[in-house]
């Protein structure tokens, strides 16, 4: 089942109860057609309402139908007898995010986002004045942004001219997307690089060209277990990795959210800070670049780093081969 027909599913169970509390006795067709569903997939909703209630799950605690040749009614509702309503908290922490992520390029359609925050106002009852300022028009995507962002959704392969701040330059490749992120605010293009023969991280601001190619995004099974869980994050309360970067990794910075926190050293080591979600992964990370990025910061990160080469050194010399970088 697909993520639009779950969500679907979700309001129509959500609505089911206090509509049936409304009109006791209702046939089955009629409410099916009031729903907009057949009368089999009406019926597999009312059976999974009966699994719903009540903390205890027990008898007594789960909403009860009542079945009455072709009608249907509510004997029990478990609480749900409004349809459901957003509070002002809610609403208000909903028109924020969704203010918040216009303003990012490529993490929203501008046009969805603008009537989203249009209907929650609506509903809210938010005064008209906040209404007015609601409907100017708000500064929409890129041109490349939104290519982006189509490649994304259609599962679309993307070629991109990218600014690499690293080597000063615009570089071309062609990637295949995996998703849209937003981390210490700075969306990002998520996506299998080709080129490069890894997952990626691609800053909007930073691509100056993107066009969407007519063939499917193909990201390799194995790059798949390092997605899409959380590695990166804008949470303050995640740790934060202290780093070191030698000059011939430099091109680091183009693909982690790192911040920069002052010119190079002398000899043209950069030292910058990364949040990181998961140390296991972070570790991994850091020993795949060798000498070239060193972790300064958190101690534990620091002890988890030396372990895990001192193991890969191990493997290495118990294979009888040498190791190097």
């Amino acid at each position: 089942m697909t993520a639009s027909r779950v969500s679907a599913r979700l309001v129509r169970l959500l609505n089911l109860v206090p509509y049936l509390l409304a009109n006791p006795g209702i046939s089955k067709a009629e409410l099916a057609s009031e729903f907009g569903v057949n009368q089999r997939d009406l019926m597999r909703d009312l059976n999974l309402l009966w699994l719903c209630g009540l903390p205890g799950y027990g008898p007594g605690d789960l909403i009860d139908l009542s079945f009455e040749d072709s009608t249907v009614s509510v004997t029990f509702s478990a609480g749900m007898e409004r349809p459901l309503r957003l509070t002002s908290p809610e609403a208000t922490a909903l028109l924020v995010g969704l203010r918040a992520l216009l303003d990012q390029p490529g993490m929203v359609d501008p046009a969805a986002a603008q009537s989203a925050i249009a209907k929650i106002e609506a509903a809210a009852g938010v005064a008209s004045k906040e209404r007015d300022e609601a409907a100017k028009p708000a500064v929409g995507d890129s041109d490349a942004a939104a290519a982006a962002r189509e490649a994304v959704l259609d599962g679309r392969a993307l070629r991109l001219r990218y600014y690499s701040a690293s080597r000063d330059a615009l570089t071309e490749r062609v990637v295949d997307p995996i998703r849209t992120l937003l981390v210490d605010d700075q969306s990002y293009l998520q996506a299998w690089c080709r080129m490069a023969e890894g997952v990626r991280l691609f800053r909007f601001d930073r691509i100056d060209d993107a066009t969407v190619l007519d063939e499917p995004a193909v990201v390799p099974e194995g790059a798949r277990g390092e997605i899409g869980t959380g590695l990166f994050s804008d949470d303050a309360t995640l740790p934060v990795a202290t780093l070191r970067i030698a000059p011939e990794a430099a091109w680091f910075l183009d693909y982690y959210p790192v911040e920069h926190t002052g010119e190079p050293d002398s000899d043209g080591w950069i030292t910058g800070s990364m949040r990181f979600a998961s140390s296991d992964w972070m570790a991994r990370l850091l020993v795949g670049f060798g000498s070239h990025v060193a972790v300064v910061s958190p101690p534990e990160l620091v002890e988890r780093v030396q372990q895990r080469a001192e193991a890969g050194l191990a493997a290495y010399a118990d294979a009888g081969l040498a190791a190097y970088g």
